[in-house]
């Protein structure tokens, strides 16, 4: 006869929470995580425990505490410790380890030391070691700001009647065109890697009206910059039935605004750790100023005297020019930008029916740097088909996307936010390789 046991579902008890600990005075406290560091005194030892949410401080008096196994940095230990009244200590509270049963131990030295305020080594070196790096204080900070972000985009999103949707990684054609897309063999068929979900959320806006995805993409660009990766994370979302594209700049300006409330009531800590300075000038007002794209450029030329040698774009350095003189003329950290050249806009971005030279498009920057691009999309069978053939596109390729255009589409429009470039700004990041766990640029496929 087999023998089957019975498992009973219950929530796993994780370590006690610095408030838990403070009203656990005299008490037994059971710990675990990782020696983050021993710095050794005269007669006991202060060990910092690495936990999943923090470094917790811990009194080590060899002749007062039974260890089990070789106790080092970086050995993962279960530890039981008694909980003393101490005024002098920011906590009012200290931890004397009474036992330490050490779980495993390291069999070599760190390649780089991790238990400093900073890492002491060149960004290259970080990213080789990031499996290791990233158990330094202020690293794992970031990721945790990360995932406050999405955390809050997703409540944000939800409460508006937003519906989270999944859409395929491997695609027939790209959605943005060009050179900057990855082949793959799929099955002795040629395939992509999705630059964007763009065609996917817009055939969503169908279903549920309301769309969003929080998603990796792929752009097979050779850039080699601060500001470029290979993949990325985008925050995508697409909604139907709107008067005019700014209506989706408002829905931005909304959720980025309640985005950074999220982060600023839940994730203190790490914002202190980090010293981020939040958009006050947002939080405030609840709004983002906006100028029209040639405005821009124009205003950028004539303040710095620097002729433009792009016309339909921006460059870098127009960009950081035109935030510089928009925190002075405004105190904001943000700016729309609108009306993009259709020249540089896809082939789905509608026209301005005043004026078809220009999209009914805009990008946001967030402290000198694009983060956004959005705008409305053409929802219209005959519209969209004529741009085709006018931008030289076959659409028979393109037949299962048209068919939302010939079944009938709702006026819509969404964006698409890099998450990695907007938490480089917020936490003002030089690079936005440091804003993602593992990046993949021109040179980095590992670890």
């Amino acid at each position: 006869m087999i023998h089957l046991e019975k498992i009973q579902a219950s929530p796993m008890i994780n370590n006690p929470s610095p408030e838990q600990l403070a009203a656990s005075l005299n008490k037994q406290a059971v710990l675990h995580g990782s020696v983050h560091r021993i710095r050794k005194m005269s007669g006991f030892s202060f060990l910092i425990l690495r936990t999943a949410d923090s470094l917790i401080q811990c009194i080590l008096e060899p002749e007062k505490c039974r260890i089990e196994g070789l106790l080092k940095e970086e050995a993962c230990i279960r530890a039981e410790a008694t909980v003393t009244e101490e005024p002098r200590s920011r906590t009012g509270w200290e931890l004397h380890l009474t036992e330490i049963k050490v779980l495993s131990s390291p069999e070599a030295e760190m390649p780089v030391v991790i238990h400093g305020k900073e890492i002491d080594a060149s960004l290259e070196t970080i990213l080789d070691y990031r499996p290791l790096t990233l158990r330094n204080e202020k690293q794992r900070a970031v990721f945790k700001i990360q995932e406050g972000l999405c955390r809050g985009f997703r409540n944000f999103l939800e409460k508006e009647q937003f519906t989270e949707i999944h859409t395929p990684k491997i695609v027939y054609q790209g959605a943005e065109g060009g050179a900057n897309i990855f082949q793959l063999d799929y099955f002795g068929k040629d395939a992509y890697l999705a630059q964007s979900p763009q065609f996917y959320k817009q055939m969503m806006v169908g279903v549920y009206e309301r769309v969003f995805e929080i998603a990796p993409v792929f752009r097979a660009e050779k850039h080699d910059t601060a500001r470029h990766l290979n993949e990325y994370t985008s925050v995508d979302f697409e909604m139907g039935y709107i008067d005019s594209f700014t209506d989706i700049c408002r829905m931005e300006a909304a959720m980025l605004g309640s985005v950074l409330r999220f982060l600023r009531e839940k994730y203190a800590p790490e914002l202190a750790l980090l010293k981020v300075r939040l958009p006050e000038q947002l939080l405030e007002t609840g709004e983002i100023p906006s100028i029209r794209f040639h405005e821009a450029k124009q205003w950028v030329a004539k303040a710095y005297s620097r002729p433009a040698s792009e016309k339909d774009d921006f460059e870098p350095e127009e960009e950081k020019l035109l935030s510089r003189l928009i925190k002075k003329e405004t105190g904001s950290d943000f700016v729309f930008v609108t009306h993009y050249p259709t020249a540089k806009r896809p082939f789905y971005a509608c026209e301005d029916e005043g004026n078809p030279a220009v999209t009914l498009s805009f990008d946001l920057l967030f402290r000198g740097l694009e983060v956004t691009t959005g705008g409305q999309r053409i929802h219209e069978y005959s519209v969209q088909l004529e741009k085709m053939k006018r931008m030289g596109m076959e659409p028979s390729l393109f037949e299962s996307y048209l068919w939302i255009h010939r079944a009938g589409m709702p006026p819509h429009g969404g964006l698409g936010l890099g998450l990695e470039r907007f938490t480089a700004r917020l936490l003002e990041l030089d690079n936005v390789r440091q804003a993602s766990l593992f990046p993949r640029d021109i040179h980095r496929v590992t670890p």
